[in-house]
């Protein structure tokens, strides 16, 4: 008899019993008539390595698939991985830089070769540390966020959501990243104290009778102004109420409206209103009968300045970036004896988590989804005690988010992701299809063009559950 070794050496047991396990499908005994057990793991994206958070939920999952298995249930635990838009994409363009490469350079097909490379190699070593943690998924039905299967799922729903009304294109304020150059949602938004300033600025009465005071943390934006807001309740304006402005810079003839944003205790008590690069003041602007498709926009793409719709930009500031042009526009502000004067402000300026740079409220054209109707039923289920929140006192938290939903931006500016199906016409119409071929019957024959933008990683994710266990086929 051998001795006992004094420790134990769990690499060894480990590495020898688990293979055993999974070459004789003990993860998944045949219990077709046995009471179903399924947990979907919630796949961890292709962009690296498990952390401790991963190894605490997936020991948690296994516990309980294996506590079905052995009361003999048919349990299954879908296993795989997401393909991480913005996440895998960046990482993949960081690696190409090192050889001097911009995917831009490679082209679109010839860029995602590589992502796909990568992707074989980073989710490889994903799976080899779920096996060493011990998990006991169903190997044999390992997913992929793009698998063909799946896939096939996304296009499903995204056809039949904009069939139904309930997905469509708008042009609407969005998170721009200027480094990646994609809208990016809400939580991929960090907001940081920044040490700034507030400039107060003189903006002439169109009349030459005058001049009302407005004040800002981002001069730049003036370029696209629209409007000035006052407050309808505010005595010191209520005569200014429709009277016109002359720009100090651009010239544009703007009005002095009415809305209830403009908060009489902050500074002057007016605010300069640009509906194409505020949240806030989008909303205003709406209110204020500008069409969105109206609205000024005054940035590219890399958060330079480009010419507005109505060509009143000064030349000499086309092409600036944002910053350098903040210093500009003050100083010809200040040339022309407009600005009374500047106070240091700690700022909350939003940045990207992943690209790190400031980022920049954009008006552009991207596919919604139509969360508040979506967001009926959910309500409802809960209203009705079908679904219980646990614990009870964030019911209110949950009906808070839901009544309050915005429309979901689901289009991003990358090429690694699922594609959007929908093709255009040379004369704007545009035709959603699961297939290109289907696209061209409904356009009677014609040669179209395929949407370029790739949809919000979630979008997909959303679906694991039920593209995972084989629908739609």
């Amino acid at each position: 008899m051998s001795e006992l070794p004094k420790t134990f050496d769990p690499g060894a047991i480990e590495s020898r019993w688990y293979p055993y396990w999974e070459a004789n499908d003990l993860f998944r005994p045949d219990r077709d008539d046995a009471e179903p057990f399924t947990i979907v793991i919630p796949p961890p994206n292709v962009t690296g390595s498990l952390h401790i958070g991963h190894a605490l939920d997936n020991t948690l999952q296994d516990i309980l698939i294996r506590h079905a298995r052995l009361q003999g249930k048919d349990a299954l635990w879908v296993v795989g991985t997401d393909h991480a838009g913005i996440a895998t994409q960046m990482v993949v363009e960081r690696t190409i830089a090192g050889q001097g490469l911009k995917r831009q350079d490679l082209g679109r097909d010839a860029f995602l070769d590589i992502v796909w490379d990568w992707k074989k190699t980073s989710g490889g070593a994903i799976t080899r540390q779920l096996r060493r943690l011990g998990a006991s998924c169903d190997w044999a039905n390992e997913r992929f966020t793009m698998d063909e299967g799946f896939s096939r799922a996304v296009l499903k729903v995204f056809v039949q959501l904009y069939r139904e009304g309930l997905l469509y294109r708008d042009k609407r304020l969005v998170n721009w990243d200027p480094k990646f150059q994609t809208a990016i949602s809400d939580l991929e938004v960090e907001t940081k104290e920044v040490q700034g300033s507030f400039w107060h600025f003189r903006y002439p009465l169109a009349d030459g009778s005058g001049h009302i005071s407005v004040a800002t943390t981002r001069p730049e934006t003036m370029l696209a102004d629209m409007a000035v807001a006052v407050n309808p309740e505010d005595e010191r304006y209520k005569h200014l109420i429709s009277a016109m402005i002359a720009h100090p810079i651009t010239g544009r003839q703007i009005p002095i409206v009415a809305d209830e944003h403009a908060d009489p205790e902050l500074g002057s008590g007016a605010v300069k209103i640009t509906p194409g690069h505020d949240f806030n003041d989008f909303d205003v602007g709406v209110r204020a009968g500008i069409r969105p498709a109206d609205m000024l926009n005054m940035f590219d793409a890399e958060a330079r300045i480009a010419q507005t719709a109505d060509g009143l930009v000064p030349a000499e500031l086309i092409g600036l970036d944002r910053f350098d042009a903040r210093k500009r526009v003050v100083e010809m502000i200040e040339a022309e004896g407009l600005l009374e004067r500047v106070e240091d402000r700690v700022i909350q300026t939003p940045f990207g988590d992943r690209s790190g740079v400031v980022i920049e409220p954009w008006l552009t054209d991207q596919w919604y989804v139509d969360a508040k109707t979506l967001a009926g039923p959910a309500i409802e289920a809960v209203r009705s005690g079908t679904i219980k929140v646990v614990p009870e006192s964030w019911t209110k938290t949950y009906y808070n988010w839901m009544e309050n939903i915005q429309p979901w931006c689901v289009s991003r500016q990358l090429w690694w992701g699922h594609r959007i199906p929908a093709w255009y016409a040379d004369d704007g119409r545009v035709f959603v299809a699961e297939t290109e071929e289907e696209a061209e019957r409904e356009a009677g024959n014609l040669k179209l063009r395929r949407d370029d933008d790739v949809l919000d990683t979630w979008f997909s994710s959303a679906l694991w559950p039920f593209g995972t266990l084989g629908w739609p086929d």
